[in-house]
C-alpha cells in the first residue's frame, strides 16, 4: 500500500523512542525496555539512538545501570529537530518529480504537493516532545 507522506522506520523509531526516554523524566531507559516497549529490535534502536546520541539530544550512561536519557529538555526538541538527525535537513521543491524542465505552463497537480509539503514542515517545526508526552498516559 503506497502513501503520500513516508515515515522511515528509522524516523518512527527516532520519535517514538525519544518520547518514551522524555517520559521517564531524568531516569534511564536501557536499549532493551526501549525496545520491548516499541516493540522493535534492539540492534536497529541501538544504531538509531547513537544517532540522537550524536546529536546531543540524549545521552548514553554505561554499566549495568546504564542507560539513555534527554540531554534537553523536551520542549526545547521538536519533531523537526529528530526528523533531520535521522533524515538529513528537509527541502521542499517546486515540483513533486524533481523535474528540473517541466513542459506545462503550470503543475497539473496545482502546487499541492508542495503545500502538504509546507504543512508538514511547519508541523514538525511546532511539535514539540513535551507535546507527545501525553500520549503514554
Amino acid at each position: 500500500m503506497s502513501a503520500i507522506i513516508r515515515i522511515s522506520e528509522m524516523l518512527s523509531l527516532a520519535l517514538h523512542s525519544m518520547v518514551v526516554i522524555a517520559h521517564k523524566d531524568k531516569g534511564l531507559l536501557n536499549v532493551k525496555e526501549i525496545a520491548k516497549i516499541l516493540g522493535s529490535s534492539e540492534a536497529h534502536l541501538s544504531k538509531v539512538l547513537q544517532r540522537l546520541v550524536k546529536a546531543n539530544y540524549i545521552r548514553s550512561v554505561r554499566g549495568p545501570k546504564g542507560g539513555f536519557t534527554l540531554s534537553k529538555p523536551p520542549e526545547e526538541i521538536t519533531f523537526l529537530d529528530i526528523y533531520e538527525v535521522i533524515e538529513g535537513p528537509l527541502v521542499t521543491s517546486q515540483c513533486p518529480t524533481n523535474c528540473q524542465l517541466c513542459s506545462f505552463k503550470f503543475c497539473i497537480f496545482g502546487g499541492l504537493p508542495q503545500k502538504l509539503n509546507e504543512e508538514f514542515i511547519q508541523y514538525l517545526k511546532k511539535q514539540k516532545l513535551s507535546d507527545a508526552l501525553a500520549a503514554l498516559d
